[in-house]
């Protein structure tokens, strides 16, 4: 195995400060992610700023976040300009281009039950390290609420041991499974 220590960040990030994606409307965005799903409005913004696909045409936007438990957030923003709003319009996603966010399993209950009881369609599916309900949100975008197995740390002190050598196979060509805790459909 080949040495890594010096291709890593001698002090990595400390949290995800937000994660950032534009809605078409702020207050259903603000109904599905406070008032359903329970996070808190931290924070909205109205500012005013040139961006480069308008050249000399100052738009006006909204950026709103919506807190996690680790000081994080979701932001949002919106444009109320017709072809700024087009051209910066959240686009339909394939299932693998989504957030997923750490919950307990306490929590990942309740959000199943808020959505459920706000007709949202939910999917759920056991990874095997992790079991996680899926939903989409006004716009389309893909949020996944996901909780840790029991023995998590076991699984992940595991992946970080043989991370570099699956990866090596998985580059050569090698498709060996190797999630064999994942429940077979």
């Amino acid at each position: 195995m080949t040495d890594q220590s010096n291709r890593i960040l001698s002090e990595l990030p400390q949290r995800l400060h937000h994660n950032a994606y534009v809605c078409s409307n702020q207050e259903r965005t603000r109904q599905f992610y406070e008032d359903v799903i329970g996070l808190p409005l931290l924070a909205t913004w109205v500012e005013e700023a040139e961006f480069p696909q308008f050249p000399g045409k100052r738009l006006a936007y909204s950026h709103t976040f919506y807190g996690i438990g680790d000081g994080g957030a979701l932001a949002f923003f919106e444009f109320p300009d017709p072809e700024a709003a087009a051209a910066f319009k959240a686009q339909q996603q394939p299932s693998f281009v989504h957030i997923a966010l750490a919950v307990s399993d306490a929590a990942q209950k309740e959000i199943k039950q808020r959505l459920t009881d706000a007709g949202k369609p939910v999917r759920q599916v056991d990874h095997g390290y992790c079991t996680s309900i899926y939903v989409q949100d006004p716009d389309g975008l893909i949020v996944e609420f996901t909780a840790d197995a029991p023995d998590a740390d076991k699984i992940a002190a595991h992946q970080r041991a043989t991370a570099h050598e699956t990866l090596r196979r998985w580059s050569s060509g090698d498709r060996t499974v190797n999630n064999d805790i994942r429940p077979h459909r």
